[in-house]
């Protein structure tokens, strides 16, 4: 298996299930419904919602950053407001949350192993490699769906 399959692999993880630390994204969506994903428990907090649009907005900046591009999220892109809370558009949230994930990760299983050391386009630092990149990526997924899970037990789900 190449690492960038290993790393898609790590992505697919965190998002779908099957991943080392627990409950991944998907697994702790399950079951809930727009009323709960959309409400604010936790006082100053992001709702379950909006770290959902906030995942799927990273999931596409890294696509992109995979075609070259340099990409840096604006506030409204970075976490976008829910302005529809009824359960159709929770239900399209969730299915375009999925498709830019799945697009994720075949982006991330097809990058050249040769290129995971070469700078990510937009970013000064010597570090900020694809690999620094895609590993990020899982972390990221990983740090909200600990919050997801925080923001559940407030709601006494």
């Amino acid at each position: 298996m190449s690492e960038s399959a290993r790393l898609a692999d790590q992505i697919r993880r965190a998002f779908e299930g099957d991943a080392w630390h627990g409950d991944s994204i998907l697994e702790l969506l399950s079951g809930v419904n727009s009323k709960t994903a959309a409400s604010h428990p936790i006082k100053d907090a992001h709702s379950i919602w909006e770290l959902l649009l906030h995942i799927a907005a990273w999931d596409g900046a890294v696509i992109r950053r995979t075609g070259g591009q340099a990409v840096e999220l604006k506030d409204k892109e970075n976490f976008p407001q829910v302005k529809d809370t009824r359960d159709a558009a929770g239900t399209k949230a969730m299915a375009d949350a999925k498709q830019t994930h799945d697009q994720l990760v075949k982006a991330v299983a097809a990058f050249p192993d040769s290129r995971l050391q070469e700078q990510v386009p937009g970013k000064k630092e010597d570090y900020y490699n694809y690999f620094y990149l895609f590993s990020g990526i899982v972390q990221h997924e990983l740090y909200h769906a600990g919050q997801i899970a925080l923001l559940k037990k407030a709601q006494g789900k």
